[in-house]
């Protein structure tokens, strides 16, 4: 029986193993990873293929709703703006409705396949996207008719035989355009006016516009479709090119190849299953956008309203700048340089297109909706060049941006052209604060989101040495150094009592009194943005040897992060949450949900202390990130927080973008491969790496002793291999003799 018993045991020991030696990248995606969210925006289980213009995601309103809304056809503006819906329905004609609700159960979602069973329609819906295209396969299971409503919500559809065609309007004017072929023709057809179905017309238009085909009882339905931002006869020929036939697996495994090799440009051994879920499913969230909508080398741009020749460079959009640049397009450096060489030719012939020529800050496919605060489109560019990505028109670059910048309002959330706050910080350099008897008169500033004078102070200040890193690569001095010395703005704000950035008013006073924690109303905002004193704290990623300075050296600057993450919330948690409900996934002060935050953990090594930063890294994704539903701690971007933590699984990141310099953290793998976009392998090796061992003890880049707790992107461009000694107590000695660089010095003249 014991013989028996461990024959058994190595079996399923073996089986196991070979279980997990099958898995392949994708079957570490968990798109559910965060659908739960901790108190604002949950992530969405989104099915698409890497970059696509198709994406969905079920229709509900949240994951724990037992309701689904009909089946999802396309996402315009990621998280905001679906079109077009399908509802499966089975029963009486009269029963018939625009969008069919039910109850759903038995859902599989992956990155590249999408099923549901409709409890109550007895139907079984399996969907696969290509890039422009769908296909989804309907199993009626009930002895009733079988009917399919495609709904175009605002629009316009029309039927003939086997094919409903039309589009949809949505915002900015924008229409999306569809072409849809089932496999099996109707036995009968209509519009739907109202409840009542109408087999005498072929064609409808307005709000709820809905086409309907009837098949027989029982029926098993392949449909197909094409979306065009450009015409029907585009989306035809997009669908035609994608999904020639009505081979659902054809589809489906094509899907799931094209994912494995995007998200196999990046292998990881070792480390916990756990560890695998969390790094892929936030790799996968990294290429939801921007998206590609190209269509046969033409593109439809909001900007002007027109169709354009993409002249061989694919046109992206959907990018929301003040999460990306922070790490999400530096990664892409590394993994597809040329399709981010290609999104900032798109950025430019978004401002090229627009009236006011401001480069892009929030652009999608309906327009660039100019949220949040500041222009950071500017540090992508900076990042980029610096890093030799160069097939671009750097001059034009340089001009928008500039423009972007200087003639449009400094006021967050807001398209006005430049006012009185732009006069203002150009003359004092910094954004005056209202006091709090003041009362706002100036007509560009958003009523709700009020001026943050201090983010916008410091992020202006490092948008101008980005404009600054930009102008000297087109040899113009004079503007390098006038941006360089605005780039020091964040000093006119810094309270050198107290050591935090402070607002001011008009008169160049403090603000008194005042509390870094809850001084600023809802959000911070009059002050701050969605994040309160302590995380703007931080916010000088350009230039962190100053801020040491300013706070009065390296010993000061450690204690004052070490008190970051140490600092009580200061009230009770619903009382926090209620004023800072952005600020979640705390550790002290600290906020792992929001992006300001993310460079954060890394500044220890500025002060001589990396092996800090090896520990907080390692707690922080391991407290807030994790493979289920609430394994996301705030806000998922489009890669915002998720490409922070690729970067930090695999042991660095890009603290300054705009500088060529990556800040080292602690590997969570004991071996890790990075397939360079230029063909070159890129090996970090973690000797002895574990949950445990998460200290570096000594390492060696391309074969030499390395004692920096940073290394050069020059280094790493055309591969090689950084290989750490890991062990389990903290190694107080290791890099901690030579800080990342910084800024340029202050110009004098």
């Amino acid at each position: 029986m014991q013989k028996i018993y461990r024959i058994t045991l190595l079996a399923a020991l073996i089986f196991t193993t070979n279980a997990f030696a099958d898995k392949k990248p994708v079957d570490y995606v968990n798109p559910y990873m965060g659908n739960i969210s901790h108190l604002l925006q949950p992530t969405y289980p989104t099915v698409h293929l890497p970059n696509g213009m198709l994406r969905i995601y079920p229709q509900r309103g949240n994951y724990t709703e037992s309701t689904i809304h009909g089946l999802p056809i396309i996402v315009v503006n990621h998280r905001e703006n679906c079109c077009f819906n399908l509802s499966a329905f089975q029963g009486e004609e009269s029963r018939l409705a625009p969008t069919v609700s039910t109850d759903y159960d038995n859902e599989q979602i992956t990155p590249y396949y999408y099923r549901t069973e409709l409890d109550k329609q007895q139907v079984k819906a399996e969907f696969s996207p290509a890039y422009r295209a769908a296909i989804y396969r309907i199993e009626y299971r009930e002895d009733k008719p079988a009917y399919l409503v495609l709904n175009s919500g605002n629009g316009e559809l029309e039927i003939k035989d086997n094919v409903i065609k039309g589009y949809q309007n949505t915002w900015g004017n924008t229409k999306v355009y569809i072409y849809f072929e089932t496999d099996t023709r109707p036995q009968k057809s209509g519009v739907l006016k109202g409840n009542t179905l109408d087999t005498g017309n072929s064609k409808i238009a307005g709000q709820n516009s809905c086409a309907v085909f009837c098949f027989k009882n029982n029926a098993c339905i392949n449909a197909k479709y094409g979306i065009s931002f450009i015409s029907i006869e585009q989306a035809k020929k997009n669908m035609d090119n994608e999904i020639p036939d009505f081979d659902f697996d054809k589809i489906r495994k094509q899907g799931r190849k094209i994912w494995n090799k995007t998200l196999g440009k990046i292998i990881v051994k070792g480390g916990s299953e756990n560890d695998k879920y969390v790094f892929y499913t936030s790799l996968y969230r990294c290429y939801e956008r921007p998206v590609n909508i190209s269509e046969d080398g033409y593109y439809y741009s909001a900007a002007d309203r027109k169709v354009h020749n993409d002249g061989g460079h694919a046109f992206y959009t959907d990018d929301w700048l003040w999460d990306t640049y922070r790490a999400a397009h530096p990664l892409r450096i590394l993994l597809d340089a040329d399709i981010e060489n290609d999104i900032i030719i798109s950025f430019i012939r978004t401002a090229e297109q627009s009236d006011k020529q401001w480069f892009p800050t929030f652009p999608s496919i309906t327009g660039d909706s100019r949220r949040m605060n500041c222009n950071h489109g500017v540090a992508v560019i900076a990042d980029a060049w610096e890093k030799g990505i160069r097939n671009f028109d750097l001059q034009k670059a340089y001009e928008y941006g500039r423009k972007g910048i200087e003639e449009k309002t400094l006021a967050p959330w807001s398209s006005c052209e430049a006012g009185l706050l732009n006069d203002f910080y150009a003359k004092n350099g910094y954004v005056p604060a209202l006091t709090p008897d003041e009362e706002e008169t100036l007509p560009e500033v958003n009523r709700f989101e009020k001026r943050q004078p201090i983010p916008v102070t410091l992020g202006t200040a490092y948008d101008q040495w980005c404009l600054s890193r930009i102008a000297s690569a087109l040899n113009k001095k004079e503007d390098a150094r006038h941006y360089l010395k605005c780039s020091y703005n964040y000093r006119n704000v810094f309270n050198s009592r107290t050591s935090f950035f402070h607002p001011k008013d008009r008169n160049g006073n403090f603000i008194e009194p005042f509390d870094y924690r809850f001084s600023g109303g809802l959000g911070a905002r009059e002050y701050y943005d969605e994040n309160n004193g302590w995380t703007y704290r931080w916010d000088v990623q350009h230039n962190i040897g100053d801020l040491i300075a300013l706070m009065g050296g390296a010993e000061m600057f450690d204690r004052n992060l070490d008190q970051t993450f140490n600092e009580w919330l200061g009230r009770s948690k619903f009382e926090f949450y209620a004023q800072l409900p952005d600020q979640t996934g705390n550790v002290g002060q600290f906020s792992m949900a929001n992006e300001p935050s993310l460079h954060i953990p890394y500044l220890y090594n500025y002060a001589g202390k990396p092996y800090k930063t090896q520990k907080r890294i390692r707690a922080l994704i391991h407290q807030w990130f994790r493979n289920d539903l609430m394994g996301v701690p705030g806000d998922e971007d489009g890669g915002g927080l998720s490409s922070f933590v690729v970067f930090s699984m695999m042991g660095f990141y890009p603290v300054t973008p705009g500088s060529p310099y990556y800040n080292i953290g602690s590997p969570f793998f004991k071996k890790i491969k990075i397939k360079l976009d230029n063909g070159k392998t890129f090996h970090i090796i973690g000797k002895k790496c574990s949950e445990e061992n998460k200290y570096i003890q000594s390492a060696t880049l391309n074969g030499e002793k390395w004692d920096k707790a940073f290394f050069g992107h020059e280094q790493i461009k055309d591969g090689g291999k950084l290989k750490f000694i890991m062990g389990n107590k903290c190694h107080t000695q290791w890099g901690a003799n030579e800080a990342p660089p910084s800024a340029l010095p202050y110009p004098t003249d």
